[in-house]
């Protein structure tokens, strides 16, 4: 049986080569192309992108969310993946105006993709502390240069691995090949995945190992950078421009992938702005999940009108103190993930056993409060002769309930 719905007048639909139209609850890709229309699906079988907000090209519609190819006609997918395939509609054009069959539409089916090795679940395995290193400055691979952060955080994971016992890893943004975020956020949260929508596409970028590190592996993310021009470096900003889509999952999904993970900083630089520069970094790793030890960060500046670099290097070569501090911080940070492995969450959570609702920049309420505010009744209505105390005009959250200790 026909069920033959209007998608609106042919004239003002023809205008267009490619579209995506919503009607009630169904959404097509629309698409008009020498004198025919032809109607598919508007949702990609990726990640649900809208298909009609895409592009053509030749005989395929592409994606605009992760450039997935469908044909225009049969909804079938590209060469090589014609297994992957969005439903098809019959259409016609009566009085002027486009009608879709929903009756005709045909079976979607998704080709199996094997997930990405990052997808698995992240458990810890295991083991002694594991202490991630992070460098993030940028230098001639074919001529390298004493870096004074790599320094000091060479120093805090050899610390780390032969005084506190832990497991260290060093990983250098300068000796890795990966492309710069590419937006993909800007088009949709729903577009920005985990892993990586780029980790997924492109097998040659080689940020998965960064990933591997902070999500499955370290308990300890150990960062340092320069300061170039009052902030941190170039590579540091790639990175965590990247790293969005592991903050997108806790605004998406509630999904925090980084648990019971401490992070720390080394910073160091020819001019000031320390502050500014573990400001931003703080407030970035704190967004994804991350907890801190007690004096999260050292640093060091030759400040505002030093120019003599050279001093500079030679200064943090032979700084005692310097690399005591590097050792210090590492230590802190150890000592504070030693703690979160050790003990539940609840327990790192002071006692705080409900799930946690919302993450990062949304409210942190947990289920019971939420559902004890949402079934609150609502203050009484009061004249606007008798004014309230202050008090009555403000919202107030019913108390928490007692909790173990």
């Amino acid at each position: 049986m026909s069920d033959w719905i209007d998608l609106g007048p042919t004239a003002e639909l023809s205008q267009k080569p490619l579209q995506q139209l919503v009607a009630g609850r169904n959404r097509f890709a629309v698409s008009y192309r020498d004198g025919a229309f032809h109607v598919v699906s508007g949702v990609c079988n990726h990640s649900g992108g809208p298909l009609g907000d895409g592009r053509l090209d030749g005989d395929y519609i592409v994606c605009p969310w992760h450039n997935w190819k469908f044909h225009a006609i049969t909804g079938e997918g590209e060469p090589g993946f014609e297994e992957d395939r969005v439903p098809r509609y019959d259409s016609r054009v009566e009085n002027g105006r486009l009608l879709v069959d929903l009756a005709s539409a045909t079976k979607r089916t998704k080709k199996p993709h094997p997930p990405h090795p990052l997808a698995r679940p992240v458990v810890r395995a295991p083991g002694p502390i594991r202490v991630a290193g992070i460098s993030t400055t940028v230098m001639d691979a074919a001529n390298p240069r004493y870096s004074t952060s790599d320094a000091l955080l060479e120093t805090a994971i050899a610390h780390a691995t032969t005084m506190l016992a832990a497991e260290g890893r060093l990983v250098k943004l300068n000796e890795l090949h990966f492309r710069a975020c590419e937006g993909y956020y800007s088009k949709s949260a729903q577009a920005c995945t985990w892993p990586c929508s780029i980790t997924q596409m492109d097998p040659d970028d080689q940020l998965d190992r960064v990933y591997e590190a902070l999500v499955h592996w370290a308990d300890v993310i150990l960062v340092s950078t320069p300061i170039r021009w009052g902030a941190a470096s170039s590579l540091y900003y790639k990175m965590v421009e990247r790293m969005n889509c592991i903050q997108n999952q806790v605004t998406i999904r509630n999904r925090v992938l980084l648990k019971n993970k401490v992070a720390a900083f080394i910073i160091t630089g020819g001019q000031d702005n320390v502050q500014a520069v573990a400001g931003q970094m703080l407030g970035f790793f704190a967004e994804i999940g991350c907890t801190f030890p007690q004096f999260p960060y050292i640093a060091h500046s030759r400040g505002w009108s030093a120019e003599d670099m050279e001093r500079n290097i030679a200064f943090v070569q032979k700084s005692d103190e310097l690399h005591d501090a590097a050792r210090a911080l590492v230590t802190r940070a150890f000592d504070t993930a030693q703690f979160l492995v050790a003990h539940s969450e609840e327990e790192a959570m002071v006692g705080v056993r409900d799930a946690f609702v919302r993450a990062g920049r949304k409210a942190s309420m947990s289920v019971k409060e939420e559902l004890r505010v949402a079934s609150a009744p609502m203050p009484s209505t009061m004249s606007s002769s008798s004014p309230a105390p202050a008090h009555e005009h403000e919202t107030r959250l019913p108390p928490p309930a007692s909790k173990e200790p």
